[in-house]
């Protein structure tokens, strides 16, 4: 193996831990979800507003982190955004009110939004475009390894510290972690000081006529409507389900710690780092991708149509659940791939970003939806701060992303009748 290649994969892994680092700070609300309403004194629809908050600026941000890593490179966007999400994350953790920590998820979300489109547009660069559906894999398989520490592993360090220490925590390695890809990352093996990787983008920036040009042809493009839809789905309820309400869930209808439910929601980060490289690999060797995108969804929407039907089904079948939505993502990011090949190659950040922003915006918005539904449902009691909820608030809140799920096969449809097989 080559020095470039060898380089490659070290510097992946430093944008990979932030990456990493983005995905405890916005799936690990479900473990504090307790605290938090105490500390702020919030509601359920006002904790879902918090936790929307980072998705909802991640989601805005997708779009112009595109244009950022076509222009300026992924190296500089990304070390800024570390830089500015774990600066908001101390911000968070020292927050005094409901407000403060608004701000503070706020510049969270902002900053970590650049992350992963500049580790899509660094392995767009650094590796071969017949490479870049498993890299897709291995990125969305990091953001599951966060997943899973932002549940049992993060539940014990707050039960250790305190919530407040455990972010502080978070953010002092995370802004080492910004300083670091600042100083080593390149956006090209030819900016390392090494030849031009064969089959590779390329470092070469567009021109704003270009940025004007790319953006109008993938907002133009039908199929980027119909992922974003399916991604909006799909990717709001996981992250609604794995970030916010799936630990209350479990908690408040079997009658177990917060810990033991985490245990259960981290089979959703589990799912997560095992079925986006199983289900692209799986893909390559068939050589398909429609029909595994149109059988994820009807699977996905199947298992949260069976919580919301049974209301209170075995714990054994909600973690059976919470593992396949969230391996059943690989099928769907199948999608990023066939858009990317659908453009320019040198606007892959704007491509692949514009339909990732989709994802954020559906989780922006189901937490508040889900977070009303559940305050209707309100029995009047509080546990330590914390409102309890009715078996039937949570069956509507699963049967409102089984409905999302039923969207998503429609989309996949679509997807299977407008497109290549493969």
């Amino acid at each position: 193996m080559s020095s470039a290649h060898r380089r490659r994969w070290l510097l992946w892994g430093l944008l990979a831990a932030s990456f990493l680092l983005v995905n405890v700070y916005r799936l690990s609300t479900a473990v504090i979800a307790e605290e938090l309403m105490t500390a702020f004194r919030t509601t359920g629809a006002q904790l879902g507003t918090l936790h929307a908050t980072f998705f909802f600026v991640y989601a805005v941000m997708q779009v112009p982190t595109g244009i950022l890593v076509d222009r300026i490179g992924p190296r500089l966007t990304a070390a800024t955004g570390a830089a500015v999400m774990n600066l908001g994350a101390v911000w968070f953790a020292l927050a005094a009110g409901y407000g403060g920590a608004l701000g503070g998820r706020l510049l969270v979300g902002l900053g970590g939004s650049v992350i992963f489109v500049s580790m899509l547009r660094f392995s767009a660069n650094w590796f071969r475009a017949e490479e870049f559906a498993t890299l897709n894999g291995l990125n969305f398989a990091v953001g599951g390894v966060g997943g899973i520490l932002a549940t049992t592993p993060f539940a014990l360090l707050v039960g250790a510290t305190g919530w407040r220490r455990a972010v502080l925590a978070l953010a002092g390695a995370g802004l080492v972690l910004a300083v670091l890809t600042a100083l080593f990352v390149r956006d090209t093996a030819e900016r390392a000081g090494f030849a031009p990787i064969e089959g590779a983008t390329g470092g070469s920036r567009l021109t704003i006529t270009e940025v004007r040009t790319a953006t109008a042809d993938v907002l133009r493009d039908r199929w980027t409507w119909v992922v974003g839809l399916l991604l909006f789905c799909t990717g709001g309820v996981n992250l609604t389900l794995f970030g916010l309400w799936g630990i209350p869930f479990v908690v408040q209808t079997y009658g177990v710690s917060v810990t033991a439910a985490s245990t259960i929601t981290l089979l959703g980060g589990a799912g997560l780092v095992v079925g986006p490289p199983a289900i692209g690999r799986l893909s390559d060797r068939l050589g398909r991708r429609t029909e595994l995108i149109v059988a994820g969804t009807v699977v996905y929407a199947a298992v949260l149509g069976a919580i919301a039907a049974l209301g209170e089904p075995p714990l054994a079948f909600v973690a059976l659940a919470f593992f396949l939505t969230g391996a059943l993502l690989g099928s769907f990011v199948l999608t990023y791939p066939m858009v990317k090949e659908r453009n320019p190659s040198r606007a892959s950040g704007i491509s692949l970003g514009t339909i990732n922003g989709a994802s954020f915006f559906g989780a922006a918005a189901f937490p508040s939806v889900m977070g009303w539904t559940l305050d209707a449902y309100w029995t009047g009691e509080t546990v330590g701060g914390v409102r309890v909820y009715t078996v039937t608030g949570y069956r509507i809140a699963f049967a409102i992303a089984a409905v999302a799920g039923a969207v998503s096969v429609a989309c996949a449809v679509w997807i299977h009748h407008n497109g290549p097989g493969r």
